[in-house]
């Protein structure tokens, strides 16, 4: 049987240095919950002392059922001993048994970063190490530009690993810190470290400036490392870390090797996602294994073919990993794939086919006006049951007028002024709202509310997250075809709806009243 592999997640203090990603106390202790149920090894909560987050985080840490938290910090700085050195102390006393240490293995940033003698930089490690060891369960050193140090001066960077070692440390982390380590250069190097450092004790970490930083954690573990860092969705400064995902989906669902997260690894798809939620980013749909079009299939020829077998196009089955098979309904599409996206949606084409057909036609047309459906699964959903069942919608509208002004408040400042009047029937009763807004489609979105709330309560949990105009006839400027995408989530389910249009309020109206009658439509 092939060894266990341990997984390291550092997303809650690497991945705060992704550009724009910026975690509160509350975004630490969701996603150190969720990562501690499907059984990440190490979970790095930050580097106590740091910054105000990260102490209360350490303060507010619950218990965990399947991780190790960890905190991360630095060797003792030079000229304190480690007993003295209150940054250090400050990791030591965060109230966790396991801290990970940064120390430097490159002389190159020894002489140059530190300014110190090599000497020095070797005592600071053993130093630092012997005190911590004696205090907590278990050291990690993460051996900074290691690999870098490696090429520069061998002999210098392995005995700092041996250094480590020898005063406590329970693991040595080989890091990639400026990512520039290719695949190949990895064999030579390892062999060299297993004579000093034992399997059973070495990880890796490995930054993504080459792209490489999957590819470089694989064939670590297959040359006898037995612990990878990285994190979720591969945040991180630059062009981020190892991602934790791709490298745990290949090392269990391809290369077989044992990890705690296997049993969990259906989940990746829903944590994954769960994460760039919660840091209210996008999550790339083309992301490796759980991106929303990691399974998605666009053309008739290829639909065609994974219908008869997905092996033809699939090089796992999605269920495995969490995620699903999407057949993109598009200009492309054949028969065969809008059937297939109808009864998904419960819908009985049987001897139906001149309507599917008619509908097929329908999404073409559409497609050709500027609608693309395959990113507003909403919209689809509504112009389908509108073609193929008895579907009643919730209101009509009879008319909208927005205005949108500029003018000085008392202060002789100019300010946005934005409102919104509309007419609506639910069956034969007129209702009629007016409101204002931040901006016109605030405006619109909260007259419609105001005149829908008295009919349907369900109108108050609907809540838009998401806006995005696209221009589709730029040679035509400002009086181009415009593309409106609004996403949209209630308690329980999260959506998105298009509308197109010359006019960007109309477009925004067109994919707000989708979104709308979406969400009572699942709310009935």
């Amino acid at each position: 049987m092939k060894k266990k592999i341990k997984l390291y997640d550092s997303t809650l203090r690497d991945g705060a240095q992704t550009k724009g990603v910026n975690f509160s106390l509350d975004d630490k202790l969701k996603i150190v919950n969720v990562l501690d149920q499907i059984g990440i090894d190490y979970i790095e909560g930050g580097w106590p002392g740091a910054n105000p987050t990260d102490d209360k985080f350490f303060k507010s840490l619950p218990k965990l059922k399947n991780s190790k938290a960890v905190a991360f910090g630095m060797m003792r700085k030079p000229g304190k001993s480690a007993n003295n050195d209150p940054n250090l102390n400050a990791v030591l006393n965060s109230g966790v048994s396991s801290v990970c240490l940064v120390g430097k293995s490159s002389d190159f940033h020894v002489k140059n970063a530190l300014k110190i003698s090599l000497n020095e930089n070797l005592d600071m490690i053993s130093d630092t190490i012997s005190f911590a060891s004696k205090r907590l369960d278990e050291v990690l050193y993460d051996a900074e530009h290691f690999f870098d140090g490696y090429k520069n001066n061998s002999d210098y960077a392995l005995n700092s690993l041996k250094r480590a070692l020898d005063s406590g440390a329970t693991w040595i982390i080989l890091c990639d810190t400026n990512g520039g380590t290719l695949p190949y250069e990895l064999e030579m190097i390892l062999s060299k470290v297993k004579n000093i450092i034992p399997e059973k004790n070495l990880g890796v970490h490995f930054h993504n400036d080459t792209d490489n930083a999957t590819y470089n954690s694989i064939e670590s573990v297959r040359n006898g490392v037995t612990q990878i860092q990285g994190t979720f969705n591969g945040l991180g400064e630059r062009c981020g870390n190892a991602n934790l995902v791709n490298v745990a989906a290949n090392i269990i669902l391809k290369m077989g090797y044992e990890c705690n997260l296997k049993k969990k690894v259906t989940k990746l798809t829903k944590i994954s996602r769960f994460i760039d939620e919660t840091l209210n980013r996008e999550s790339p749909k083309n992301l490796p294994f759980v991106g929303s079009a990691a399974f998605a299939h666009k053309g008739g020829l290829h639909i065609s073919a994974v219908e008869r077998d997905p092996r033809c196009y699939e090089h796992i089955d999605p269920n495995d990993i969490g995620n699903e098979r999407v057949l993109v309904v598009s200009n492309q599409s054949g028969k065969s794939n809008i059937i297939n996206r109808l009864k998904r949606l419960n819908i009985d084409t049987n001897g139906k086919e001149k309507k599917v057909i008619s509908f097929l036609e329908t999404i073409k047309q559409q497609e050709f006006l500027g609608y693309a459906y395959d990113g507003a699964e909403a919209s689809f959903e509504l112009l389908a049951k509108r073609k193929f069942q008895k579907f009643k919608e919730f209101y009509s509208l009879e008319s909208f007028k927005v205005s949108d002004e500029k003018r000085k408040n008392s202060l002789n400042e100019f300010v946005p002024f934005s409102e919104a009047s509309v007419k609506i029937f639910v069956g034969d009763k007129e209702f009629y709202s007016a409101a204002e807004g931040n901006g016109p489609i605030h405006a619109l979105d909260m007259a419609l509310r105001n005149a829908l709330i008295k009919f349907y309560p369900k109108i108050k949990e609907l809540n838009l997250v998401d806006y995005k105009v696209r221009i589709l006839t730029p040679q035509d400027g400002t009086k181009a075809l415009v593309r409106v995408r609004i996403e949209s989530k209630n308690e329980k389910f999260k959506w998105s709806t298009i509308g197109v249009s010359y006019n960007v309020i109309d477009a925004s109206y067109i994919a707000l009243n989708d979104s709308i009658t979406y969400h009572l439509l699942k709310s009935k």
